[in-house]
């Protein structure tokens, strides 16, 4: 007997852009979080598909985890979830599990504030803090609150309430939410070398 059911289509992978609505967004997540994160330059590609390409330019790369601001074992650009002391991980790998972080914090940030879908501005402002801080705490933030309410503004300036770590303001915090708050306000422009 042959078998005539049309076979399932496979699941569609997400992807970053997929899941915030703009591949602006998620172009300007991938070149930002590395340099917000481990302080270096990458150069971001996304195709129309969604498949990033992530090319290191300049600036320590951190494939060796080491122990953060506030001890916690750290490695690549920021990633923490399952990361050891002793661990070392590779471009590619590190590549594939920024990817899948900023995807997670993503979902995270869209379930709880799905206003800031397709917002190209705003969205990754939202995604980045929730990378550094977690999107339980973003979702219950004053920023997210503003931004369900689409007072974009206030919703920018509110992304500089974050600015301690261990209880104290740390000047890396506050330079950090200075820059999310411009991509918000601004929008994300690439750096040019001359």
């Amino acid at each position: 007997m042959t078998d005539t059911r049309t076979p399932a289509p496979a699941p569609k992978r997400r992807t970053l852009a997929g899941v915030i609505g703009t591949i602006g967004g998620a172009l300007a997540l991938f070149t930002v979080t590395p340099f917000f994160e481990s302080g270096r330059t990458v150069e971001a590609t996304v195709a129309p598909a969604g498949d990033v390409q992530i090319r290191h330019v300049a600036g320590r790369q951190y494939l060796d985890a080491y122990l953060d601001i506030v001890r916690v074992p750290t490695a690549c650009d920021g990633i923490t979830k399952g990361v050891r002391l002793g661990q070392r991980y590779t471009e590619a790998q590190c590549t594939a599990m920024l990817e899948r972080e900023l995807i997670a914090h993503a979902e995270e940030v869209i379930a709880c504030v799905p206003q800031l879908y397709g917002r190209e501005r705003e969205a990754p402002a939202a995604v980045s803090l929730a990378y550094n801080i977690g999107g339980p705490k973003f979702c219950a933030s004053t920023a997210a609150r503003h931004f369900r309410a689409k007072r974009w503004t206030e919703g920018c300036n509110a992304v500089t309430m974050w600015n301690k770590a261990g209880g104290r303001v740390v000047q890396g915090l506050v330079n950090r939410r200075e820059r999310e708050r411009a991509i918000c306000l601004r929008g994300f422009t690439p750096r040019k070398d001359p």
